[in-house]
C-alpha cells in the first residue's frame, strides 16, 4: 500500500499552539502521531512524507523515523532543517526530494510541499498532493483558486494519521 502525510512537526511544542493541536505536549503529540502512523502503515508499505517532518536536529529525526513503519520517501519542506546535519541517517529514506510526480494505479500524482495552481499533467487528470497549510482558515480563500483534484495530505486536516492512495483516488472519483 502507498500512504501520504505531510507537517507532522514532530517535537515541535509551538506548533500544537500555533495549529490548535489537541496535545498538552510535543512529547503527547509525538506520541499519537507515531501510534497513528504504525496503525495504518505496514513495515513493507511507502510513505510519502510531504515535508516538515521535524525541525529537531537530525539525530533526533532519525530516532523518530526508526520508530515508523514503511519505506520513507521524504519531499522536502520549509522547516526541515534536520537534512543539513543528515547525511550519516540518510538510509531512514529510499530518497529525498523537492517534488516528485508518482505514476500509481493509472494516475500521475504529483507530490510537493505547497500547494501550487497548475501540475504536470494537470489538465489530464492528474492529481496534486500537497501540505503547508496546515489547518488555517487564512490559507482558505488562497486555496479556492485549487481547480484540478488537489488534497492536503497534511496531519491536521486528516485526524493526524497517513492517508493511503486509496483514500486519494476515492477523493478525487467524487470531484468528477
Amino acid at each position: 500500500m502507498i500512504f501520504f502525510t505531510s507537517d507532522l512537526h514532530f517535537g515541535h511544542e509551538n506548533i500544537i499552539r500555533h495549529c490548535n493541536r489537541p496535545f498538552a505536549s510535543a512529547d503527547e503529540m509525538d506520541a499519537a502521531l507515531t501510534r497513528n502512523w504504525n496503525a495504518v502503515v505496514g513495515e513493507k508499505d511507502e510513505i510519502y512524507i510531504l515535508g516538515d517532518f521535524t525541525m529537531r536536529p537530525a539525530v533526533e529525526a532519525h530516532r523518530c523515523l526508526t520508530r515508523l513503519n514503511g519505506h520513507k520517501y521524504l519531499i522536502s519542506g520549509n522547516h526541515d532543517r534536520f537534512l543539513k546535519g543528515f547525511t550519516p541517517y540518510m538510509s531512514d529514506f529510499v530518497w529525498v526530494k523537492d517534488y516528485y510526480v508518482l505514476s500509481a494505479g493509472g494516475k500521475w500524482l504529483v507530490l510537493f510541499h505547497f500547494p501550487i495552481l497548475e501540475w504536470y499533467q494537470f489538465h489530464r487528470g492528474a492529481i496534486h498532493l500537497y501540505g503547508h497549510v496546515h489547518n488555517s482558515k487564512i490559507s482558505a480563500e488562497r486555496l479556492a483558486a485549487l481547480t484540478g483534484p488537489a488534497f492536503n495530505v497534511g496531519a491536521d486536516v486528516n485526524s493526524f494519521t497517513p492517508v493511503s492512495i486509496d483514500e486519494i483516488f476515492q477523493r478525487a472519483a467524487r470531484m468528477r
